[in-house]
């Protein structure tokens, strides 16, 4: 059951990219809160709003927002604008989009002609965090202006809005447009499912190369099947079907003080081991002796070598990261504290750019 408040917006904190963010007070607490205008409409400071407590009640990952349900000071609100897919169906927050697929779309005869990614790469992460790494990476290395597109899942937070990395790598040019799949919403156009995000990424925003991954929030349990980034297994599938190239970025981590996710992560085995159908490309940085000796351990004792291990050197690529001022964090560690994490994202976009650059050469006369 869901918790929620009446509350007095006190403060407008920042209003862009379809977010007010704002100061909720009642007679119980003072909070922040997030209101999605897309979903809610305008809050102004004096206005009544109705918000959900749940997370912050739980004391949950979620940034450490209440969420606006409803501002008490607008009467009526009627449906407008084009389409008739529904997104978070049958719940009392059901809205309409425009889906790149539907019949109202001026994309859909694209997807009764294209069908093929074309040996596209796609770079497949599990963290929300990984996504701009991979982004920097990427930039940095291509010897040309490629466009990379980012596919947000709904394995994790639904808004695209709530990112505040995607709105940073949009301002600074890392990535050059969004699709948003399943639930998932807000995104520069709206996809029914993976496949066609896929090929909407590819084919309508002209993808160089796709990074794909979930938003804020990943779920986790402890146990084998019990997370949300399982969806790396099924996206890996999916590219494989649409004929791409699936580039699977590996969680590893030396800082996390949880046995599972030392070194090659649980998650990521599993989902090497027990989801991919097909073959992907798994990218590992070159790291000190006894770490890598780790990995490659895990690697040969879970039999996963269906898949190709690739070891970049990515010295260069880290010492620019340190050097970019891009807003850098994972499970509250920063860089300095989970370096072998944000190294093997870097080499992540590394690959992703050195099959584009390979492609091109042979390409060439």
């Amino acid at each position: 059951m869901l918790g929620y408040l009446h509350g007095r917006v006190e403060k407008i904190i920042r209003q862009d990219f379809g977010v007010t963010e704002i100061i909720v007070r009642n007679k119980q607490r003072i909070s922040r809160a997030i209101n999605y205008d897309f979903l809610t409409g305008p809050v102004a400071v004096g206005d009544t709003v109705l918000i959900n407590t749940t997370a912050e009640e739980l004391a949950l990952g979620s940034g450490g927002y209440d969420y606006v349900i409803n501002n008490l000071k607008r009467k009526e609100q009627f449906v407008s604008g084009p389409g008739h897919i529904m997104k978070l169906r049958y719940t009392p927050f059901q809205f309409k989009v425009l889906s790149v697929e539907e019949e109202g779309s001026p994309y859909q005869q694209i997807f009764n002609e294209k069908v093929s990614l074309e040996k596209t790469p796609v770079i497949i992460g599990t963290l929300h965090s990984m996504l701009a790494p991979i982004a920097f990476a990427f930039a940095e290395s291509s010897k040309k202006k490629l466009r990379l597109i980012y596919i947000m899942t709904d394995g994790a937070a639904l808004p695209l809005a709530f990112s505040k990395s995607v709105r940073e790598l949009l301002k600074k040019g890392l990535i050059h447009g969004t699709v948003t799949a399943g639930n998932a919403f807000g995104g520069d156009l709206e996809a029914v499912n993976i496949y066609s995000a896929l090929l909407a990424a590819k084919w309508v925003l002209k993808a160089d190369c796709i990074v794909v991954s979930m938003g804020p929030g990943i779920v986790g349990t402890g146990t084998k099947w019990g997370f949300s980034g399982i969806e790396q297994g099924q996206i890996i599938n999916a590219v494989v079907g649409l004929d791409g190239i699936p580039i699977a970025v590996p969680r590893i981590s030396f800082a996390d003080p949880r046995p599972r996710h030392r070194g090659l992560s649980h998650h990521t085995i599993t989902v090497l081991k027990n989801v991919a159908l097909a073959p992907a490309i798994v990218p590992l940085a070159l790291m000190e002796r006894e770490k890598l000796a780790i990995i490659i351990n895990q690697w040969e004792k879970n039999e996963i070598n269906f898949h190709k291990l690739v070891i970049k050197d990515i010295a260069q690529a880290m010492d620019a990261l340190n050097q970019s001022g891009l807003s850098l964090k994972t499970m509250g560690r920063d860089l300095e504290e989970d370096r072998e994490f944000f190294a093997c994202c870097l080499a992540a976009g590394l690959v992703g750019s050195d099959l584009i650059n390979e492609a091109c050469g042979a390409d060439s006369p």
